[in-house]
């Protein structure tokens, strides 16, 4: 595996863990404000976590191939990283504008704001999983 298949695959990985954590902070403080939609001041500690554990990860990564870590892509892995940020560029899109169209229909701006965190998450694991599938299949 490449660098950069590795790299996908670790941040794949902590991109699912950190959307299963701010799905479980999500339920739980909806629990907690009696199943009303908890206010996006209530998700800092998500992203602490995600930049957190992204830097480690990469630092991680860069100690284990430093000669990999700072080499760009090449003209092979180029257009596939592209495919790959595109295909997730309309997750991304789908997903902002189904939240709009739910804000449209329920006024609730504080669920629009967790949608939009949701899709993130999925375009973000969308583009990783994309690049480990696409750098695979030509390789």
């Amino acid at each position: 595996m490449s660098f950069r298949e590795i790299s996908a695959c670790v941040m794949g990985l902590m991109m699912a863990a950190s959307g299963y954590y701010y799905l479980s902070l999500f339920i739980e403080a909806s629990r907690d404000a009696a199943w009303a939609t908890p206010p996006p001041a209530a998700f800092v500690p998500y992203a602490i976590f995600v930049a957190f554990w992204s830097i480690v990860a990469q630092i991680l990564l860069a100690i284990v191939a430093p000669k990999d870590a700072d080499a760009p892509a090449d003209e092979r892995e180029r257009p596939l990283l592209d495919k790959a940020g595109h295909w997730s560029g309309l997750v991304l899109g789908a997903g902002v504008v189904a939240s709009l169209f739910h804000y449209i229909y329920s006024g609730n701006g504080d669920l629009m704001f967790h949608m939009i965190v949701g899709s993130l998450i999925l375009c973000q694991f969308a583009e990783y999983a994309l690049q480990v599938l696409l750098l695979r299949r030509s390789a």
